[in-house]
């Protein structure tokens, strides 16, 4: 997910950097400088949010969990009866109603992990925020450097091979998150594509219209 969310946020920002530059016949080494800055700059932003997001998620989970565990030791009755009405809106009734609510009462862990992802939603979080903000930055510098390398090498053509390589990236990405989606790895890949691609069409007309009234 963070390699996901990292790769495709990195690719999509500094090729948009590289469309605009260009459509506003910036120099090479005003789109370098703009490019690595983004590259870095936003990169750190993102992992940061990153980072405080995943630890909100967390936060959340234990202070619900803490509530639940408070209200079984207090009332017990009362989550009981809880469980006896969610398990009765799932169509248990009678002695599987019975059943199904003295099975998960008899394990004090077992009753709060049904409360909570049967009541509030929350499933367990096993994320580090951590180890999410480190992977999300790594996605985002290593695709992210992509469209630049070309500039950087000096090759022929620069803006046709960064379209080129950026546009296997989103592919390369996309096809990536049908890993952990029910759609086909193609399908996957041409939805990573449109966007990235959608997103540097933006950029490049954006670059073209400021780039004229500047001049």
């Amino acid at each position: 997910r963070d390699w996901v969310y990292g790769g495709i946020d990195g690719t999509v920002t500094t090729f948009a950097v590289v469309a605009g530059v260009t459509g506003a016949a910036l120099s090479t080494k005003a789109l370098l400088i703009l490019g690595v800055a983004n590259l870095l700059a936003d990169g750190f932003s993102m992992a940061a949010a990153n980072f405080s997001g995943t630890r909100a998620e967390i936060e959340e989970y234990e202070h619900v969990r803490n509530m639940e565990e408070r209200h079984v030791e207090i009332a017990p009755e009362g989550e009981r009866e809880e469980i006896r009405q969610i398990f009765q809106a799932k169509g248990f009734e009678g002695e599987a109603l019975d059943s199904a609510v003295k099975v998960i009462t008899q394990k004090r862990e077992r009753w709060i992990e049904t409360m909570m992802t049967e009541e509030h939603g929350l499933p367990p979080i096993s994320r580090s925020p951590g180890r999410a903000a480190l992977t999300t930055f790594l996605a985002f510098i290593v695709c992210g450097s992509i469209p630049l390398i070309p500039f950087v090498l000096g090759l022929p053509a620069t803006i046709e091979a960064s379209t080129v390589m950026t546009g296997l990236t989103f592919f390369s990405i996309g096809s990536l998150r049908s890993r952990w989606s029910p759609a086909p790895w193609w399908r996957a890949g041409l939805e990573t594509f449109a966007i990235g691609i959608s997103a540097a069409i933006i950029a490049y007309l954006v670059g073209v219209l400021l780039g004229g009234v500047i001049q």
